[in-house]
């Protein structure tokens, strides 16, 4: 399963460089993309644009063709982690994780095949230490300065967890696809995330209101959630507060 979400991941980073070059060549014709992001409206923009040299024509088909196919070859690999997702080995725990904010069924496996054994970390704070998410520390005598994120461990797995914390900054609410993944799951799992839910907006919020980038306000969201992954995935009892 590691080999198989590393090879989405892979496929992923393809295809963004693949977008780079294709944007680049029609910036040099002095054509910009529409729109932010890469959308059906974008694609379609793309398939209605000519060149008049034959030679400038087949190097943008041969760049929207790259594209095309890493898309595909993307949506094939995600089908196939979906239906290994329901497999026995990891049904249970992909289930649970689900039923926090930002981990979908391919954040949850990942995840999963990433970490392996979950309870060998004894507390979370080893699990976060693991994931390189903890702040590097440079002491000397009484002085004590932090400094960025150590990305020591296992950066995968720390990617997985900072692109969920980006959905934190949204104000806590339980969408409708979110209460289909909460749907028969344990009642102390389904309050935990929401507990989660609520206690990673308001730090988004309050590192937002000091100024902080959003990048780091990511990683120190993502640092607390993977608390939570940790707790959902060795069962801890539920604590108030």
């Amino acid at each position: 399963m590691r080999d198989l979400i590393r090879a989405r991941e892979d496929a992923r980073q393809d295809r963004a460089r693949a977008r780079q070059r294709l944007g680049k060549f029609v910036l040099r014709r002095d054509r910009r993309l529409p729109g932010k992001g890469w959308t059906l409206a974008r694609r379609q923009w793309l398939g209605q644009q000519a060149f008049e040299h034959a030679a400038q024509q087949a190097a943008f088909d041969d760049y929207l063709l790259a594209c095309d196919l890493l898309d595909r070859r993307i949506e094939t690999l995600e089908r196939q982690i979906d239906e290994w997702a329901t497999h026995d080995s990891f049904r249970q725990l992909v289930g649970r994780l689900r039923c926090l904010r930002g981990v979908d069924t391919l954040t949850a496996i990942g995840l999963i095949a990433e970490i392996g054994d979950f309870s060998r970390f004894k507390t979370a704070p080893a699990f976060m230490a693991y994931l390189g998410l903890v702040p590097s520390e440079c002491s000397s005598g009484e002085r004590r300065r932090q400094g960025s994120i150590t990305k020591t461990g296992n950066n995968h797995a720390r990617r997985l967890l900072i692109e969920a914390a980006h959905n934190q900054r949204r104000r806590p609410a339980r969408s409708a696809h979110l209460a289909r993944r909460q749907a028969g799951q344990p009642a102390g799992v389904v309050a935990r995330a929401q507990q989660a839910q609520l206690r990673l907006h308001k730090r988004w919020q309050r590192m937002s209101a000091r100024g902080k980038h959003s990048n780091k306000i990511a990683a120190g969201v993502a640092r607390e959630l993977a608390g939570f992954v940790w707790a959902i995935a060795t069962d801890q009892p539920l604590r108030a507060g």
